[in-house]
């Protein structure tokens, strides 16, 4: 019997790499249901030579190019024969009990195609990543710098960040974070995967939107948690913030410029 699960990490560099690969070590080893597949975007040769230490809990690709976030996804899993697939930032540590609680809704609920669980801080708080809505004005408000701006608006900030989800209870969403994500894979695949002409950030809007597309379900899970060590790159490095603009503008240009 193979595995259940595919789980597609896509690293170039990536800081906290080794300490997800020893938590998923510590949660996995030796359970057969998951298998772990990285696909690396041409990190430098030291970085490279550490990750090839842990084959043997994960399949390992060296890629000659980096070609970006979605195409490696792709390149994992649209050829992978497991039932689904779960797409893990290389800066998520997670508890095995908290993938089997996810598995265990996709498995009673055959109508939802992605599920994405609550995102926290290494301190406990909440990570507000799910949004109803995407509009140039909402981006424009959380990169400014001005707190008295951000605190005019902040009611509708509140909304964007869809921060009055529900503890008690799954909800339906219309866009969850690609930093974990589960997905039926036949879903995953009737929808081509991630857009790779996205090089980083939009991608996993897209794919929610194309799902929601043909009226299958994204839904948010309170009951399962992950710890994302969320840098917040295009916050910080300019390089990043223009591969963000990029994205954004192929985003609006493909599903419509909402300003407002």
């Amino acid at each position: 019997m193979g595995a259940m699960v595919a789980v597609s990490i896509v690293t170039y560099n990536s800081k906290h790499i080794f300490k997800v690969l020893d938590n998923i070590k510590e949660e996995f080893d030796g359970d057969e249901r998951f298998r772990f597949v990285i696909f690396d975007n041409n990190s430098e040769k030291e970085y490279q030579e550490r990750l090839a230490t842990y084959k043997g809990l994960v399949d390992l690709t060296f890629y000659h190019e980096n070609n970006g976030f979605g195409f490696g996804h792709n390149y994992n899993l649209m050829h992978a024969d497991e039932k689904y697939f779960l797409v893990f930032n290389p800066d998520i540590i997670l508890k095995k009990q908290d993938l089997l609680n996810m598995l265990e809704i996709m498995e009673q609920q055959g109508d939802i195609s992605l599920l994405v669980p609550k995102v926290l801080n290494a301190d406990g708080t909440t990570q507000h990543l799910v949004r109803n809505r995407v509009s140039v004005f909402d981006y424009a408000l959380r990169f400014i710098p001005f707190q008295f701006v951000k605190k005019m608006f902040s009611k509708r900030l509140h909304s964007y960040e869809c921060r009055d989800l529900p503890n008690d209870r799954n909800v339906d969403i219309r866009i969850g974070s690609g930093c974990f994500m589960l997905v039926r894979a036949e879903a995953f695949k009737r929808v081509n995967g991630f857009d790779d002409r996205y090089f980083m950030y939009f991608e996993d809007y897209d794919l929610c939107l194309k799902l929601r597309q043909r009226d299958e379900r994204v839904v948010y899970t309170p009951f399962s948690e992950v710890i994302h060590y969320y840098e917040r790159g295009a916050h910080k490095n300019s390089k990043l913030f223009k591969i963000f603009m990029q994205s954004m503008y192929k985003f609006f240009d493909k599903w419509g410029w909402k300003l407002f």
